[in-house]
């Protein structure tokens, strides 16, 4: 991946991960009209290495966990500052959590987690889970279908789509997709669902963009740890003898079915996963692969049964029941999963997401159940998670018709994992979410400073793209200019003859540079900026 995807025009570079390492002691001075300008020595520079490390972003991995049939994510997450009216009778008397047992977060006491939920526990208390309040989007719907079609594909509320979210960034992602895929430096299946039938969120303006593996069990056929035909499965007679032939001819001829083989092949799972627990088994499938090989960007998983209109406590503890079996599958598959990538190094690669197509009521019903609701707590997952928690509980006392008000629609975490996780450029992330922009949410990067995107916004770079000439302009230079660096895509820097031409202004001089794509970096007084150039004839 280029690395001037990670950085986005017109804003701060919020961790400043290209000039923190810019110390003297690496630079050679070059004169810039009385003001300073540098340039690297050797690729040899910590700078360098960090040029690496975000490089890196190339082999990042996105693990996409739908939680099918709407999630009670009151019940999952619960807002012990308002403890009370959480148990009243008047909102879930007959479900609520005892205050005693609900799981309690470090450097937290507004927010607890399910009693069920200590492997997620663990994680958000070593900062690699974060929680996005009250995530939905405006206007919902409550029927599974569609709002589930609404997740998939990224759309409004009273828009459709054709292809998903996910299918629309492969294609964008992926020059000459789906023609000239497989291929010598893509031979493996760019995007993977554990699903009979490949998800919406995979459609792309001509095909599905994932390969479809049926069942943990179909991939275990696929690979070979198990026959194709189990014995005694199917009657000894003719119509069994070709059911048996048609199902070995749908396994084998499985697209990809080498490459699997061989990624199963070499990949281990160096931990234990819960028996019994259908989310683990489909994640242990995912760490295989991943360790052994397979450089696909997209898995994608599920876990059903979501829908819990009644019977979601038991009727003797409201800790344990249906509810609290799917959460424990939910919290242990994800443990398990992360321990595996750590036992294999590979837990730096990957970060995962949750969702659900709807949440709950607030109320419950009198079947000890809660009904189709709007706004639910979004799980992300990871190593490179920063902020912990987005957004604020939900206000008990302030519901619409029952219903959790909305606070973070989705399709800001989908930019943000995106753009802050995959890498994509702003103007590739506004092709995925069908022409429009949502401003990302600090999951993947530092909260933001007091002035940042004013900062950003008073620093302009023009004309860009440029062909001889380009300007820096910021009222910023009145009080003092520090220094200018163009660098190419190679972390190598280059002499482009810079001078002040005002108070308030900085000429480039890129007449020089061949046709591409640059870093520009700015640096006045204690504000850093970095902004992409494009040099075009």
């Amino acid at each position: 991946m280029q690395f001037f995807q990670l950085v986005k025009s017109s804003k701060y570079m919020k961790r400043r991960d290209f000039l923190q390492f810019s110390s003297s002691s690496v630079l050679l001075p070059l004169l810039l009209n009385g003001f300073g300008a540098k340039a690297f020595d050797k690729a040899t520079t910590p700078f360098m290495k960090a040029m690496q490390e975000v490089a890196d972003t190339n082999d990042r991995i996105l693990v996409v966990i739908q939680l099918g049939g709407g999630n009670d994510g009151l019940n999952m997450v619960i807002p012990l500052d308002q403890y009370d009216v959480y148990s009243s009778v008047a909102l879930r008397g007959n479900i609520a959590i005892p205050e005693n047992r609900i799981l309690k977060l470090k450097n937290r006491n507004d927010i607890g987690l399910h009693p069920a939920m200590t492997g997620l526990q663990t994680l958000h208390n070593e900062g690699k889970l974060a929680i996005v309040h009250s995530a939905g989007y405006a206007s919902p719907s409550f029927s599974h279908f569609r709002a589930s079609d609404i997740w998939f594909t990224g759309s409004d509320a009273d828009k459709y789509s054709t292809s998903g979210w996910l299918g629309r960034y492969i294609e964008n992602r992926y020059a000459g997709f789906p023609d000239e895929y497989p291929n010598n430096s893509n031979p493996d299946p760019l995007a993977i669902q554990i699903a009979s039938i490949s998800s919406t969120a995979f459609v792309s303006s001509s095909i599905s963009a994932a390969l479809a593996i049926q069942d943990p069990d179909t991939f275990a056929r696929i690979v070979g740890d198990k026959p194709n035909l189990i014995p005694g499965e199917l009657p000894n007679n003719t119509a069994g003898k070709y059911t048996a032939f048609i199902r070995q001819q749908q396994t084998t001829s499985v697209a990809y079915a080498a490459q699997l083989k061989t990624a199963a092949g070499k990949g281990k799972n160096l931990v234990e996963y819960p028996a019994n627990n259908n989310l683990a088994a489909q994640l242990k499938i995912v760490t295989r692969l991943i360790a052994g090989g397979l450089q696909t960007k997209v898995y994608y998983v599920s876990l059903g049964g979501f829908d819990t209109h009644s019977d979601q406590v038991s009727a003797t503890d409201n800790t344990t029941g249906n509810h609290a079996n799917l959460l424990q599958n939910l919290s242990n598959g994800i443990k398990s999963f992360m321990d595996d990538l750590k036992a294999n190094g590979l837990d730096n690669r990957v970060a995962g997401m949750t969702f659900s197509e709807f949440g709950r009521r607030a109320i419950s019903n009198g079947s000890k159940g809660t009904d189709h609701g709007w706004a639910s707590p979004l799980l992300v997952f990871g190593n490179g998670v920063k902020t912990q928690n987005i957004g604020n509980n939900p206000n008990l006392k302030d519901l619409v018709n029952n219903n959790i008000k909305l606070q973070t629609d989705f399709r800001q975490v989908y930019a943000s994992i995106l753009t802050d996780w995959m890498g994509a450029s702003d103007e590739m992330v506004k092709k995925v979410l069908i022409n429009k922009s949502f401003a990302n949410v600090p999951i993947f990067r530092e909260g933001l400073l007091p002035n940042e995107e004013e900062i950003a916004q008073s620093i302009k770079l023009y004309p860009n793209p440029a062909q001889n000439d380009a300007i820096i302009e910021s009222d910023l230079f009145v009080n003092g200019f520090g220094q200018v660096q163009v660098a190419d895509l190679s972390g190598r820097f280059q002499n482009t003859n810079s001078y002040k031409i005002s108070n308030t202004q900085i000429r480039l001089d890129v007449s020089q540079l061949p046709v591409g794509e640059y870093l520009v970096n700015i640096e006045s007084g204690k504000n850093k900026l970095v902004k992409k150039l494009l040099v075009s004839r």
